[in-house]
């Protein structure tokens, strides 16, 4: 299979004309998401901003300011709240090497149409954020200026609850928490829609690995490993699809020896069994992303290219990358 994605960063210190324009792009493929099990199955707008508003007023003002923004009709603002979506399925790897400057890497494993392809620089409340976008203004993976890094991987359960959208989540610990303990009180409180593993890491080298789902909370782990299965697997079957046992295996091996480099620990992502060429599938490797906390970097990584942003050096552009055959352009 080859396809390509255009992936392209941009700042929007507050909301406006660009995520506008982002969402435009957007949208129809997250419209047909969203009603894909019928819209009586998706909650009232006065259920969703009102979870929202209960579990995360701080985001409440950004919340108001991207609907207005893109029109303020009852379905995109139902849909930006994030609670309880429509369930959706990935592969990802994460893991943290913790010597010198902490460094959070990951794989994020997918469909490649169904990326939106966007790393985004904000700062929509205390602090800025760099961060990979889903959902609009939801994230799979940053980092903030207070040096958290956060990413998401599947957990690897069939369970479906009442919660909020794990992109949500992410955004929410980013623009909220400057340490992983902060990070761990705030998650002990929210409801989570799907099960979702979250690894965190902050510039003191505190990793958190968080268990979530509907029916379990947050299980908060000092694991520095992260694949698709909490603690065991429970889906065989994704567990034999994803290889998230051999993946797991592989960043054990690589964190256990202690003269792994940075760059070793990295570029280990972008080779087997991390990497992921299955993407007919919906499980290939789309972009490894490593979060250096204490230099406030992000580096966004495919087999021959890398792309680097900072809170200081934040490079707007675009990038190519097509999958099924080795260029990037």
């Amino acid at each position: 299979m080859r396809a390509e994605i255009t992936f392209e960063a941009f700042e929007q210190i507050e909301p406006g004309p660009r995520l506008g324009e982002h969402f435009d792009r957007h949208w129809p493929r997250y419209h047909d998401w969203f009603l894909s099990e019928g819209e009586a199955a998706r909650t009232s707008y006065a259920e969703a901003a009102g979870a929202l508003r209960e579990h995360m007023p701080e985001l409440v003002p950004v919340y108001e300011a991207v609907c207005e923004l893109v029109g303020g009709g009852d379905l995109e603002s139902r849909f930006l709240a994030m609670w309880t979506p429509p369930s959706y399925l990935s592969g990802c790897s994460q893991a943290v090497l913790r010597r010198g400057d902490p460094v959070l890497a990951r794989n994020y494993d997918y469909a490649p149409e169904r990326l939106e392809g966007a790393i985004v620089h904000s700062r929509w409340g205390a602090h800025s954020v760099i961060g990979t976008s889903d959902c609009v203004w939801g994230l799979l993976d940053g980092i903030n200026e207070a040096g958290l890094a956060v990413s998401l991987a599947f957990g690897g359960r069939k369970v479906v609850g009442t919660g909020f959208g794990v992109p949500l989540v992410v955004r929410y610990l980013l623009e909220t928490c400057e340490t992983t303990d902060a990070a761990r009180n705030v998650l002990r409180r929210l409801p989570f829609h799907l099960a979702h593993t979250l690894t965190i890491v902050d510039r003191s080298g505190d990793v958190c690995t968080a268990y979530l789902s509907p029916d379990r909370g947050a299980v908060l782990s000092p694991a520095v490993v992260a694949t698709n299965h909490q603690h065991r697997v429970e889906w065989a079957e994704h567990a034999r699809a994803t290889r998230t046992i051999e993946r797991e295996r592989r960043l054990a091996d690589l964190l256990a020896h202690g003269s792994t480099s940075v760059e070793q620990f990295v570029s280990a992502f972008l080779e087997a069994p991390l990497y992921s060429r299955g993407y007919e599938r919906g499980i290939g490797t789309l972009y490894t992303a490593a979060f250096h906390v204490r230099e406030g970097r992000a580096e966004y990584r495919w087999p021959d290219l890398a792309w680097r942003q900072s809170f200081g050096a934040f490079d707007e552009g675009t990038r190519t990358i097509r999958y099924g055959e080795a260029s990037a352009a």
